[in-house]
């Protein structure tokens, strides 16, 4: 059985395609050479970056002020059913909020398996192996689907490398929405934007990330002014999230947002292997921690023992001199 088609389910970002499912497309390219990108909100505008991304057929559903996941998922599923062999063997989803719901409601529709946290994808004898990292990233083990029926893949951020050149726009198609019943009357009233200066955290050419060896919530607004001198973005452990001191949408790690930036900056930052999982896979690593035992040192390019209080504003002072 070859792999055949390919969908990615690509989400709306700033009146764009979010680089979230531009990855997918990536990595479907890296498998097949069919593949659709089924967009919502106003990612349906980006025909043409999509094309530019690998996708063959733009695939469109009109959620209007709908929330997402209940019309994504009945049209994506009415329209595999319809299409029958000639519909798509796989689903890439992106593991976000809204990726997650329509992966949940496509197993029931479908009544197909999901395979999540997924931080690979292979062609093996025709059919699609699964990298999963467990034991907090240490561990790399694989699995694959034993049934025909659709697999559904959803796939951790930063897995593949968003790239264009593919090509042009892609051919457009509007996915029909069947009945939802009372599920479908969700509407969105309001959206909230959290303000932010700078790069978004996962994008980031610079992340600079503070922990616990801050001292207190006060001192974190020297990260922030580091990562704003390196045009960067400030980001976080788990372990001050969750004291309070930064909100969640700062949080890198396993259970907060996987990033891959040329330069990361681990501040006070021990090294749990569940941060380390969120952030090895940076260009370079650069630790600054007076525990000279710290794990984060085992991975780091370069490592500073040292008090985060004294080396971080002889840093900021020294940038600012230039």
């Amino acid at each position: 059985m070859a792999v055949g088609t390919i969908w990615a389910v690509v989400e709306p970002s700033s009146g764009g395609a979010a680089t979230n499912g531009l990855e997918l497309l990536r990595g479907a390219r890296e498998l097949t050479s069919t593949i659709g990108a089924v967009t919502f909100g106003d990612a349906s505008g980006a025909a043409e970056t999509l094309g530019d991304h690998g996708a063959s057929t733009v695939l469109t559903v009109d959620t209007g002020n709908a929330m997402a996941g209940v019309p994504v998922a009945a049209a994506i599923a009415a329209a595999v059913e319809a299409r029958g062999a000639d519909g798509p063997t796989a689903i890439l989803l992106p593991q976000t909020y809204e990726g997650r719901d329509i992966a949940g409601r496509l197993s029931v529709a479908l009544d197909a398996p999901v395979l999540a946290n997924v931080v690979g994808l292979e062609e093996r004898d025709g059919r699609l192996v699964a990298e999963h990292a467990v034991f907090g990233g240490s561990t790399i083990v694989k699995a694959a689907f034993t049934t025909d029926r659709v697999q559904l893949f959803v796939v951790r951020p930063k897995t593949f490398v968003a790239e264009g050149g593919a090509g042009g726009a892609g051919a457009v198609e509007a996915l029909p929405i069947p009945d939802t019943g009372r599920p479908g009357a969700t509407t969105v009233v309001a959206r909230h934007a959290e303000e932010r200066i700078g790069p978004k955290l996962d994008e980031a050419p610079v992340v600079v990330s503070g922990g616990r060896g801050l001292g207190d919530k006060e001192r974190f607004a020297m990260i922030e002014e580091l990562a704003r001198l390196l045009k960067g973005a400030p980001g976080a452990s788990r372990a001050i999230v969750d004291a309070g001191w930064v909100p969640y949408s700062y949080q890198v790690g396993q259970t907060g947002k996987t990033v891959k930036p040329n330069v990361y900056l681990a501040v006070g930052i021990s090294g749990a292997t569940q941060h380390m999982v969120g952030m090895k896979g940076a260009k370079k690593i650069i630790a600054i921690n007076k525990d000279r035992e710290a794990p984060i040192f085992g991975i780091a390019d370069l490592g500073v023992v040292g008090d985060v209080n004294k080396v971080v504003p002889k840093l900021i002072d020294a940038l600012k001199s230039r």
